[in-house]
Formats: C-alpha cells, structure tokens, sequence
C-alpha cells in the first residue's frame, strides 16, 4: 500500500482509479504540479500546469538491458509502426499532424525511452494520447516492420534499415567509441549500464523480432509506465484524468494488467536489479581506444569519476557549479591553464552528470588533445584541481557564477516555463522515491542557490578533492587511428563481398522479395473515416503572446504602418523620453523581466579578402581587452569577468535562425535594471575593443585545432562543400565554413607570427566597414513599458557614433550566389570521408526568392505534404530503410529549393525513390489525398505557434517580420489564413515547377559526402544520369590545400533526434 502525501494510508484526493501522490507549486515559478498513481494498472501521470500556448507531453518507460542488442532503441522505432487498435503504420504521426502538431518524436537514453509530442492547443492533445498510449502499450511489432524499421540484406547484398543506418553512422565515431568503453570500464559484469542501449551493428545484424517482443512484454507494463504532461488544459488536470481513466485504463484492463501498484516479482529496474549494485572505482583504470581518422593530429579524453547518490540534490548543484567555475569562460581556470594560450592542450574541458542508481556518474570530456599529450594529458589535469583545491577558489568569481547560474535558470524558466523541469520529472520516476517525497526537493533549484551562496572557500575546495582529485578514476583516451579507417573499409568491403557470395543470386533476389513484401504490407491504407473522425482544431483556440512594437523612423526604412493601434501604449511611453533617434532602433515590448538587445552590422561593404578573418573576429570578440568609455582600461579577463557579472547572456554570430548571415549580429540579455549597462557595453565591446596580437594568436590557435574535429562530421563537411559550389567568395558563411577555413587559418597563425601588424590594420579595417552607419540595425525586447529611458540611453551612448544617416538595404544570400548558384545545372561533388559510414547528400535547384513571394503559401504547404512525419518522403525512403532522414527544403533568402538525406546507406537508392515520389505526386499515379493537406496545413500552424511561443521568441520574431524581411509585424500569424486556401492543384503545380527539377541533372547540382568505400560507386551512378561529377578526398595532411583544388562555406542541415 502505497503512503500517501500526508502520511497516512489514505490519499488526499482522488479521480477514479487514480490517487495524488504529491501536489505543490514552485515558489520561483507560476508552476503547479500534481504526481497521480493508479490504484489499478499503477500507470502514473504527472501534470505541470502553467499558461502556455503548447502543451507537450513525454510519455517515459525504464528500458533496462543487459545486452547490446538494442532492443530498447529498435522497440522505440517499433511503436510508430502501428498498435492493436490502429493496426496502420504512422497513423499516430498523421492523426499528430492534424491536431496542430509536427508529428511524434521519441529518443532512448542508457535508463529510458521517452516518447514526446507537442500541439497548439489542449485539444488535439487529448484527442490523441489514449491513441499514443496504445501504440506504446499494445504495438503491432510485425516481422514487416522490424524489416524496414530495424534491419535488413537488400538485392545487393547491402544491410540496410533505419535503426541500421543511424547506427552505422554512430558506431565508429570518437563519441561513440569512447563512451562504450567507458561504460564497460566503470560498471560491473551483469549491470545493464554496460550495454549498447543502441545495439551494435554486429548484433543489429542478428536480433529477430521475438527478441523484441520478449523485451516489450517485460518492460512496457503500465507500472512501468509514467505520462508526463506540461501545459495548460482548459478544465485543468481533472481533465486529463477523464481521458485516462475513460480512454486508458479500460484497456488496460482487457489485456489483464491491471494487477496494481506493484505486480508480485515485479523488480523496479535500476533501482532493484544488479544494476544498482555499484560501488566505488576500486582503483584508476587508463585504456585507449581507437577511431578512424586519417588525421592523426588531435584525439579526444574523457575522465570518468562517481558522484553522489541521485537524491543528494544540493551535492549534485554544488557539482554543476564547480563545473561552471572551472571551465566556464576564457578566465576560467581550467580554460586559462589548457585552452588560452598559444598551443592549447586542448580546445575544452566539459564536467558532465548522468543520473544513475546508488550513484550518478560524472564524466569529464576533453575536446581536441595534440596527440603526444594524449598520455600524460589525465595525469596533468588531476594535478591541476589538487593545486586549486589547495590554493582555495576565488570566492568573488564564484559568488558571480552562482547567480548568474541563477539568472540564467530565471530566464529558461520564463521562457520554457514548467518545460525547464521535465527531465526532473524523468529522473524521478528512474531514481526518485516512490512516495513522490523526492520531486518537489529536485525542483526547488532556486533553494540550492541560496545555501550555495553561503558556502566557504573550505566547503568548495573539500567538494573537488572528494569527487575529482582524491579517488581513482577511469581514463579513456581516443586515438585517431588512419590505418583503422583503411582497415574498416576494407573488412566492410570484404564483409559485404563474403555476404553477396554466401547468399548466391537465388539468395539476394529472396531477400529482395522479402523486403517488397514487407513494403507493401506498410501500404495498407489507412481509411479516411479514422482519419477524418479526429476533427482539426480551431486556429482560435491558440492564445497568442501580444507584442507592442515601435520603431524610430530613419531614411530608407519606412516604418511599419501595420498595428499602431495596439502599439499605442509603447509609442508613448518611448516619445516622451527625448527626440527621435537618427539611427534605427526597433522596441518591442513583452511581459519579462529581462531585457535583451542586439545590434546587427552589415558586412555588404567588407572587401572579400577579409571574410575569412570573420570566424576569427568573432571568437575573439568577448575576449579582447577594452577600453571603455569613461576611459577606462580593463585587459580581457576583467572585460569577461565583468561581462559575466552584469548580464544574463551575451553572443556574437553572422545573422539570426540561419538567415540573413551577411549580418553580424552581437546580443546581450540582462535584467531589466541592467538596461543602460548593456548599451554601454555594446558600444565598448564593438567601437573599443583593442586587437591584441597575444589575444588574437590564442584564439587563432584553438580554432587551428578544433577543426579536424569539425572535418570529420559529414553534415558540417556537407554544407561546407554545398556552400563552395552554390556561393561566391563574397558569401561570408562560405568563407568562414570548415574547408576554407582549414586552409586559412594556419596561414593567419602565420602571419600573426611574421607579421602582426598586418593582422591588426586588418582586423582594424574589418570594424571600419562593419561600423558604417548605413548598415547598421538595433532590436531591443523584454520589458520595454517597465524602463525608465528606453530611448535616451542610446542617444547617450551612440549619439556620437551614429550620425544621421540613410540606412542601405540588407545584403541577401541572393546577391553572394556564384554562376552555378544562379544557375544550379549538371554539377556534383562527390567527396569521400574517411570518418563516417553512411551518407549525406544535398541536391539544390531554382526556387523562389523573398518572404512575401506569391507563391509561398504553395511552396510552403507543399514541403510540409512531403516532409511531415509518417508523410511521402519518410515513407519511401526512410520507412525502406535507405536513410534516417529525407527532406525538402526552402531557402527563400538565396531563391533555391533542396533535397537532403541524412545519415543514409544507400542514397542513390533514397535518391531514386525520392524522384518517384515526385514525379508519381505530379503524374497522379500516386494519390495526394485532401486529409493529407489539411494535415500538412495543421502542422504549420504549430510551427507558426511554436516560433512564438514565448515571450522572447515572439519578440524576436516582431523585430525579425519588420526589421529584417520587411512584412508586417504578424507576417506568420496571417499567412496561416493564406495556408488554408492552398489547394490540392496549387500543391501539385508548384510540385511539377520547382521540385521535379531538383531530381533531373539539366536543372540541379548535387554534393554527396560518403564513405570512402562507397564514394566511386556513387560517382558513376550520378554519371549515369547526366551530371558532370568531380570527386574529392578529404586529405590528412594539413600541409596540403585540403583537397585538389578547393575553397568553400555554409550552415549544415538539420538533425532529426532521437526517433
């Protein structure tokens, strides 16, 4: 029998079948939770009630393993497949897409699986978790779907399958590798800590289907189950238990599992199991392991400790700030003694924490070691923290860096609300007590701060000598290997040569039929009436975040006429505070209590020599020393321990969401008090800062050595060599890409040593045209009503700086195309990459160009229709196996339209399926059904919710709307009317005109990054169908240009996570 919150054998309220553990409000935040049990099934529900437009939902079950056969990952991708009651494979993703959502995710974690979604609005929320639940309760868990989903041998005798290809493009990596090893080393022989929750490929390629329903009927049991929902429901908690209790249990019940809170011989996992049994690290453990990669320059480190119990929670924040103190900033000192200096030991040091039974583990990572420190680099470190242990902590920088800790946590609270403790939530239901005693203590962070405060010097010296320097550790130490890259090729050649031979052609024409067969078996249709009978929500029924904006009227931006009205308030408010400004300045008011401003420079007029220094500019940017306005003098450490001090955050970066990067934009959010000091300190930190030689050869060197890191992803290598072919070398984010930047910045490590004063009269030159005050555009949000001098602060600090003057038009991705950017034909780079085993591909064509483009809608409908969850891209090609990710893109700002694959194993094949698609869509031999519209329009209408779905979100995209694409202030909000007039024909048109070329060679150009086994292959089959291809080797040597004949730059692809 379960106690109850206050003590007795009796709960404090009840709804049906289910009890209140626990029930509180966060003090520091307007966040109500409630933790429910039911008496019959012991299935859990938490609620975090707070005011929000979405509401989000993760769904968590312990996953505990003793093997690497991934069965806890490969279940995950099962569940989707389809459930007992909805027998359709993706059903829950297409129901998900008209409930104004953007389909299902989920992940798998060491401990866990979390399913997750999220909507606008309570109401295709409620409508779609009893189908979500059954999905993970009662999945289908066919032979077809471990096919595709999991692993396969296609006609060529190639394994494939999309659990397949994400691991294949994991396995061999440094991370990966190391972790495992790592995982092994810290945990005992029958801990389930020790396993591949992922599952190895050389398992993957053995496990069958019982396995995993073995597994699923082990562990996703209802007491093994807990719902976790954050958000604001219309009737409040009660009526997400009506669903539960009405919608849930009942089933629960017809599948016999609702034997209560805790079924005889039922072991909570982690908690009660082996894995539990974890003691202290008996003695330091040092084992290296290698990866492949042909550069051998730098390696990788990780350091493994235990910490304190999982309910220790005032330890364990004590922890997370001693990490901070270490290695936070450049005068950290950790970073002061390893990372700035000339030849960095490294490029950083993270503290990590993974929440574990008895103990959590506490992982310290080490980026970018030279190989020949890679040996001595643990010993050097530990014998750093005993000589600060020893010395004592400076107690003024930790007195800063524990409440600017707690500002931050302010300021993720304000916008991710009760969202910010979901993964408390998590913990607790892994580690926590089962009474719910442990979930308030683990959320109540802003407590932990006040007692840290008080700590001695003493207090956190002991806490670093009894975690990091008196006990034994593991140290796994990662070592770039180049003979094992040829080695992996060559044993993956032979493997699949030895596979063709033993499967003969009568064997790789039955593992043909046998995967068309489980193909067409995921065809099924799934009938309109299910479809149709989960009704689209309301548009209304999202309440939007009002902004208030106001912009000074300058020559050559008009201001916005749309809204005065609403604005009324702000406009007086900032017009009785002194005249007109001469420059640009955009306010918009949010209910907050912080204030952020940022300030974006054009860099049109920068002479295209100097783009490749920007990378360097910008590292450097907060760690120059200054000299302020008063006067005064403050050398780098002062200038970053004042800057920690003063705001919340502060960062510099080319444009904003990936657009408009021929802009650098500085931003700096503080509290609302603090208004005037950020405007102080934009103004030092960009007109007086000093570019000191010393300064800029630390910073030159850590990029030096963080880029062999960065060439071995092929995501980042992909948008780099995408970048070389489709821009100019006036496209500062293809000059300050990966490629080019390999070949640059050992030559201006150089120059900084021959010739400095060459450098700065460049770097001074870069300000110059930086700082024309023709380009130059300033965004102020938060609480705006709330300050004193909103507009005559900037008169007083850039009156001087900023004479009146006609501001020019933003410069574009459009105006930095090269002559194949304009006019995308024929060519394709296939480049090979020793480091990764799967595929990444982009093709571009011609598309349309600018935010208020008629023909957006169409365009912006139609993605959705093929990239939605569940829809026609995921279906043909990641749903057979061929890739983890497929999508189409839009670049309005450069005029082009893509096609992506991501982490693929075959992607001619995805290639293929992809122009079917296409091409059956337009020709009609593949239906484009109307409920497939209406769910790609309600998709959009939570990506629209989401893109403001917090007070600063939905600031930024005012200031973004007005400032930068020059359409209204709600552009987003009122296009959603223009979505739901697109129609099926308009869809099919803008498909025919703009994205079938993108699979014909006469009107696309393509970039394939791959493995150096497959690159040969790829390039004749391109060959085939009419590009000129020209292949390229990612070289080691950094001596040589980085490949026959380069140069190049661009922002990567997106990710899909987890699922």
């Amino acid at each position: 029998m379960a106690t109850f919150a206050n003590g007795i054998n009796k709960p404090l309220e009840s709804h049906g079948n289910f009890d209140l553990i626990k029930k509180f409000r966060l003090d520091f935040a307007d966040v109500h939770v409630s933790k429910w049990k039911s008496r019959s099934s012991g299935l859990s529900v938490v609620h975090l009630d707070y005011d929000a437009p979405l509401v989000n939902g993760y769904f968590v079950v312990a996953t505990e393993i003793f093997d690497d056969s991934g069965c806890p990952h490969t279940l995950e991708h099962l569940v989707f497949m389809g459930s007992e009651k909805y027998p359709y494979k993706g059903i829950i993703d297409h129901l998900a897409n008209r409930g104004f959502s953007n389909g299902t995710n989920a992940w798998t974690d060491t401990d866990h699986t979390a399913y997750t979604v999220s909507t606008a609005g309570e109401q295709g929320f409620l409508q779609l978790l009893p189908i979500y639940v059954d999905h993970i309760l009662y999945p289908t868990l066919t032979r077809a779907g471990f096919i595709t989903e999991v692993h396969h041998i296609d006609g060529q005798g190639q394994d494939s399958g999309v659990v397949y290809s994400e691991m294949q493009g994991r396995e061999n990596t440094a991370g990966d590798l190391m972790a495992l090893r790592m995982q092994r080393l810290l945990n005992p022989p029958g801990s389930a800590y020790r396993s591949e929750t992922g599952g190895l490929m050389e398992a993957l390629r053995v496990l069958t289907i019982d396995q995993i329903r073995k597994y699923h009927h082990t562990y996703y049991v209802p007491h093994n189950l807990t719902l976790i929902i954050t958000g604001k429901l219309a009737s409040g908690t009660q009526s997400l238990l009506d669903v539960v209790q009405k919608e849930v249990e009942p089933r629960i019940v017809e599948h016999h599992q609702n034997k209560g809170v805790k079924p005889s011989g039922w072991k909570r996992p982690f908690m009660e199991t082996p894995s539990a049994d974890r003691k202290p690290i008996a003695q330091t453990v040092k084992e290296t392991v290698e990866f492949p990669e042909k550069d051998e320059s730098v390696g990788e480190l990780q350091l493994g400790f235990l910490g304190p119990p999982p309910t220790a929670f005032l330890e364990r924040k004590a922890l997370d700030i001693l990490g901070t103190y270490l290695t936070s900033s450049a005068v950290a000192p950790l970073n002061k003694e390893y990372v700035e200096i000339e030849d960095p030991l490294c490029t950083y040091i993270y503290f990590g924490e993974d929440t574990r039974a008895t103990y959590v583990d506490l992982p310290v990572y080490v980026g970018s070691v030279p190989t020949e420190h890679l040996d001595s680099f643990d010993e050097k470190l530990r014998s750093s923290l005993r000589r600060i242990a020893d010395e004592g902590l400076d107690m003024d920088r930790m007195a800063m860096v524990i409440n600017r800790d707690e500002r931050q946590l302010r300021s993720k609270i304000e916008s991710s609300q009760g969202d910010t403790f979901s993964g408390n939530v998590i913990t607790d239901f892994l580690y926590g007590s089962e009474d719910g005693s442990d979930l308030a203590p683990s959320m109540d962070e802003i407590n932990l701060y006040a007692q840290l405060k008080k700590w001695t010097s003493k207090q956190w010296s002991d806490l670093l000598r009894k975690y990091y320097v008196d006990p034994p550790c593991i140290v796994v130490r990662g070592k770039p290997s180049s003979e094992m890259a040829d080695r992996l090729e060559q044993v993956e050649k032979a493997r699949i040569a030895a596979q063709k031979a033993k499967l003969g052609p009568a064997g790789l024409a039955e593992c043909e039929r046998i995967l068309e067969e489980a193909k067409k078996e995921h065809e099924k249709e799934i009938p309109k009436e299910i479809l149709t009978s989960f009704p689209v929500p309301s548009v209304k029924s999202i309440a939007w975040i009002p902004v208030q904006s106001f912009q000074e009227s300058v020559k050559g931006k008009e201001r916005a006429p749309a809204g005065q009205q609403a604005n009324s308030e702000l406009a007086k408010h900032i017009e009785q505070d002194g005249s007109p400004l001469p420059f640009f300045v955009q306010y918009d008011h949010v209910k907050s209590d912080f204030v952020t401003v940022h300030a974006y420079f054009s860099l049109a007029n920068l002479p295209d020599r100097l783009r490749p220094y920007i990378s360097a500019y910008l590292s450097s940017f907060f760690s120059l020393p200054v000299t302020r306005s008063t006067g005064e003098r403050l050398n780098h450490e002062e200038v970053v321990h004042r800057l920690d001090s003063d705001t919340v955050s502060y960062e510099v970066a080319c444009g904003v969401n990936n657009v408009f990067t021929e802009t650098m934009r500085v931003s700096i959010k503080v509290e609302a008090a603090q208004y005037e000091n950020a405007i102080a300190w934009l103004k030092d930190l960009v007109y007086g800062s000093e570019f000191d030689k010393e300064r800029l050869q630390v910073t030159v060197a850590k990029l030096q050595q963080s880029l062999p890191e960065m060439k071995r992803d092929g995501d980042t290598v992909l948008g780099s060599v995408s970048a070389e072919l489709l821009y100019a070398e006036s496209s500062t984010s293809r000059m300050g890409s990966v490629v080019p930047q390999v070949e640059f910045i050992p030559k201006l490590s150089q120059q900084l040593q021959e010739s400095p004063a060459e450098v700065l009269k460049d770097f001074e030159e870069i300000r110059k045209h930086m700082t024309d005050p023709t380009g130059i555009r300033i965004s102020v949000n938060g609480d705006i009503l709330a300050l004193k001098e909103p507009r005559s602060a900037w008169a007083r600090h850039f009156g001087q700086a900023l004479p009146p003057s006609e501001l020019a038009p933003l410069r574009l991705a459009v105006d930095t195309l090269s002559a194949v950017g304009k006019n995308p034909v024929k060519r394709a780079i296939v480049v090979s990459l020793p480091t990764i085993e799967s595929a990444f591909v982009t093709h571009t064509a011609k598309g349309i160009q600018g935010w208020s483009h008629p023909e957006y809608p169409a365009m912006r409908v139609a993605v959705e229709v093929l990239n939605a969850t569940e829809s026609f891209l995921w279906r043909y090609i990641r749903g057979s196996g061929l890739a983890y990710g497929a999508h189409c893109g839009l670049d309005l700002e450069a005029g082009l339209v893509n096609f992506t694959l991501y982490r693929s194993a075959n992607s001619m094949e995805a290639f293929k399926q992809a122009a079917n698609v296409i091409k059956g869509l337009t020709d009609g031999s593949i239906a484009l059904d109307e409920t497939v519209l209406d769910a790609a329009k309600s998709s959009i209408v939570f990506g629209v919710a989401k893109s403001v779905s917090t007070p600063g979100r939905a600031a930024i995209m005012s200031f973004i709307n007005q400032g930068l694409k020059g359409v209204s202030q709600n552009h987003n909000i009122e296009l959603l009317e223009k979505f739901q007039q697109i129609t099926k024909e308009d869809v099919l048109d803008v498909l025919r005109r703009y994205f079938l070329p993108l699979f014909d060679s006469s009107s696309s150009v393509a970039v394939v990054v791959t493995a150096p086994a497959k690159a040969e292959q790829v390039a004749q089959e391109l060959g085939k169908i009419g590009f000129d291809v020209e292949q390229r080797t990612l070289q080691a040597d950094e001596e040589d240009s980085e490949y026959s004949d380069s140069e190049e730059g661009s922002e990567s692809g997106s990710e899909d996570s987890g699922r």
